[in-house]
């Protein structure tokens, strides 16, 4: 049994990486709504104690430097929170929080259980710090009856200004009218002609309202003051979708990496499967890809050394076929110049014959084995413009001469230019022609014509035509159909494949269907008209020598 670690498992290897981001997310969730609530918590007691802050730094620096820690002792006790002075250059600030204070901006620091609010008194280099741990009743009557100290005791004229300069420090509405407060009960109206500081709740709103009176004739409103609320639907509902995009663009990467490796390994077999057999895949790791990609090298490797060695071993025995041939026809020619017995000659011209056929199997084995070929030294095609059509007159013109009995034209039509090998595109087509007059009854023809894609030469007969299920078959080498095994038909098995090979060169390919016309096969060769082209650029004019990565 093959043990797998964590590390040599794609399977295992993202499962925990997208456990390892769905972790991740979860964490930058969390630490988004902490980051967040706080801000917002910071905002809030920025604005409760903004105003406060400024009536409280103004009385403090208005007492006697030998009065102040009696005042402070006395407003701690109102207030109910600890309340000192602390010298700014004994502080560690950083240059954004000294910059706060010298604007005259309140500064929250957070601690365990508390936070406290600082604010430099004016024109002094002293810091009023007052810790608070949750806000109370009794805070908020302590900082009244000081706002209403401050305002009070002073002309009409400065007590207005400072009150205009409150309005500014407040981040909460704060006003002051001629009229009593609207909303109090009879027992809070009360209190407030006695001079009490008046505390309401909003019933269902949730806010407070601070209500105090100034003198004779005048009434001080702080409020509403809201209380601190959960993080709002829109705020959750925005955060929740960073996350979610997080998230999918991590298992995106995830997956797109893991996409991307099978990618390749499907480009290096298609190549592979396209006669490129100098392609290899670039392995990247040790995992299950990596082992896979190794084995897909390895896989072609053995492949293009079989297919190496086969070629090679065809073209030497097709070499070494020739000289026994060679030597057979030269012995067949001298016993037919010494005897003129008509048998004899007879047999010695059946003998011939046979030489020649034998001749006519080297070179399409040659053939097939060079067109065939992976390496430099295949074929290299020649391309320049040819006339279709002329090709195929050319074609029919040789080999009407040696079917007599069949009548074979090609079909009206335009002319057609493509780019590609004249030898070789005619080779191919000839091939086709050859082999619909051996299996013919008495037409074929040859149909030159443009399709929106590509250029297509048809050669139909009038012959049995090709089963459906052998379609595929005879384009193998040395394939041929059981009703083809006669001396009538003739051919080697050679010849069809020699035309797959010479399409796959020029980036083509060749089909096989029925004549709806004539009822016999209909060949097709169709070629793209930039398919030579980008053929010849994939292949450097030239096939590589050297393995190719995909």
């Amino acid at each position: 049994m093959i043990r797998r670690t964590l590390s040599d498992s794609t399977f295992l290897r993202v499962y925990a990486l997208l456990l390892l981001a769905l972790v991740l997310t979860f964490g930058l969730a969390l630490l988004g709504y902490l980051v967040v609530d706080q801000v917002r918590q910071e905002n809030y007691r920025e604005r409760l104690a903004s105003g406060p802050m400024q009536v409280l730094a103004q009385l403090a620096a208005e007492q006697p430097a030998a009065e102040r820690d009696e005042w402070l002792a006395s407003m701690s006790s109102t207030l109910g929170v600890p309340m000192t002075l602390r010298p700014m250059n004994g502080v560690a600030l950083s240059y954004f929080e000294r910059s706060r204070l010298d604007e005259g901006r309140p500064l929250i620091e957070r601690h365990d259980s508390a936070w406290s609010a600082l604010r430099r008194l004016p024109d002094t280099g002293w810091l009023l710090e007052v810790r608070v741990g949750a806000l109370k009743e009794m805070q908020l009557r302590g900082a009244t009856e000081a706002l209403r100290t401050w305002l009070s005791g002073v002309s009409e004229d400065e007590s207005a200004a400072r009150l205009a300069r409150l309005k500014r420090a407040f981040k909460i509405p704060l006003g002051v009218a001629p009229e009593p407060p609207s909303g109090v009960d009879p027992i809070q109206q009360a209190r407030l002609e006695g001079g009490e500081v008046v505390v309401r709740l909003e019933p269902g709103l949730g806010v407070l309202y601070v209500h105090a009176r100034l003198g004779s004739d005048r009434w001080l409103t702080i409020g509403p003051i809201p209380s601190f609320e959960p993080m709002p639907v829109s705020l959750a509902l925005a955060l929740l979708g960073i996350v979610l995009l997080v998230l999918a663009g991590t298992i995106y990467l995830v997956v797109r990496g893991v996409e991307g490796r099978v990618e390749r390994l499907e480009r290096a077999a298609t190549r592979i499967a396209g006669g490129h057999l100098d392609t290899r895949v670039k392995v990247e790791s040790s995992d299950f890809l990596g082992r896979l990609g190794m084995a897909f090298n390895g896989m072609a490797a053995q492949v293009q050394s079989l297919l190496r060695t086969q070629q090679e071993m065809i073209r030497a025995v097709s070499h070494e076929l020739r000289t026994p041939v060679a030597r057979i026809r030269f012995a067949v020619q001298m016993v037919e110049d010494m005897t003129d017995e008509p048998v004899v000659r007879r047999q010695l011209q059946d003998i011939d014959g046979d030489i020649e056929e034998l001749d006519q199997l080297v070179d399409e084995i040659l053939t097939y084995a060079r067109l065939g070929s992976d390496s430099a030294q295949g074929i290299q095609l020649a391309t320049e413009t040819t006339d279709c059509r002329a090709m195929a007159r050319r074609v029919v013109e040789t080999l009407a001469p040696l079917h007599p009995h069949l009548t074979l034209e090609v079909l009206d039509g335009e002319d057609v230019d493509v780019e590609a090998d004249p030898r070789y595109l005619q080779r191919a087509l000839s091939n086709l022609v050859a082999n619909a007059c051996r299996h013919a009854e008495a037409r074929v023809w040859v149909r030159v014509m443009r399709d929106p894609r590509a250029v297509r030469l048809d050669v139909e007969d009038d012959g049995a035509g090709v089963p459906e299920a052998d379609r595929l078959l005879i384009f193998k080498p040395f394939a041929r159909l059981d009703d083809s095994r006669t001396r009538r038909s003739g051919g080697y098995g050679l010849g069809l494949s020699i035309v797959q090979k010479i399409m796959i060169w020029h980036g083509g390919s060749v089909v096989v269907e029925r004549s709806t016309e004539l009822g016999g096969a209909r060949f097709s060769l169709l070629l793209s008209t930039a398919g030579v082209a980008q053929h010849e650029r994939r292949q450097g004019k030239a096939r590589p020598s050297h393995g190719g990565e995909a």
